[in-house]
C-alpha cells in the first residue's frame, strides 16, 4: 500500500482540486445528509434505507436538483463555477443505468458539494441539501427528468 502525504488544513484550498476529486468527496458527504434524513424518518432497513436514498442520490436525481437550482437562480457564482468545472472533469468511467449529460451533471453537483465541503462551508451544504430533499419529497424534478 502507498503512503499518503497527509495535508494541513492549511494544505486543503478546495481551488486546486480537481472536478473528479471534488465530486468523490461531496458524493459522500451529500450522501451522509440523504442517510441521516432518511434514519430520521423512520427508516432503519438497510434494504429500505438504500431504495429510498437512490430518489435523492442517483445519476438521473442529482442531474434535476443541480439543473433546477440553475433554473432558480439558486447557485452563487462561485458555486456555478465549481459544478462547471466538476461537469466538465474528464471522466473515464460512467454511472450504470443513465446517460453521459445525467452522469456529466451529477459529477458537477458533487464537486460543488465537495467544494463547499472542503471550503469549511457546512451550513451552505446542509441548507443546498435540505432544499434537495424537500425538491424530491415535493415531486419537484419532474419537469427535469433528464433521461
Amino acid at each position: 500500500m502507498n503512503k499518503v502525504k497527509r495535508l494541513t488544513e492549511q494544505d486543503l484550498d478546495p481551488k486546486v482540486f480537481s472536478g473528479q476529486t471534488l465530486a468523490y468527496l461531496g458524493d459522500a458527504v451529500y450522501e451522509v445528509f440523504i442517510r441521516r434524513h432518511l434514519i430520521r424518518g423512520g427508516i432503519v432497513k438497510p434494504q429500505v434505507l438504500q431504495r429510498e436514498a437512490t430518489h435523492y442520490v442517483s445519476a438521473k436525481a442529482q442531474a434535476g436538483l443541480i439543473t433546477k437550482l440553475q433554473a432558480e437562480g439558486r447557485l452563487t457564482s462561485t458555486e456555478l463555477a465549481v459544478f462547471k468545472r466538476g461537469r466538465n472533469a474528464k471522466s473515464y468511467t460512467k454511472a450504470k443505468h443513465t446517460s453521459l449529460k445525467s452522469y456529466q451533471l451529477s459529477t458537477g453537483f458533487e464537486a460543488m458539494i465537495g467544494y463547499l465541503n472542503l471550503h469549511g462551508e457546512m451550513d451552505r451544504v446542509a441548507a443546498l441539501s435540505e432544499w434537495c430533499i424537500k425538491t424530491v419529497e415535493e415531486g419537484g424534478l419532474d419537469e427535469y427528468d433528464l433521461k
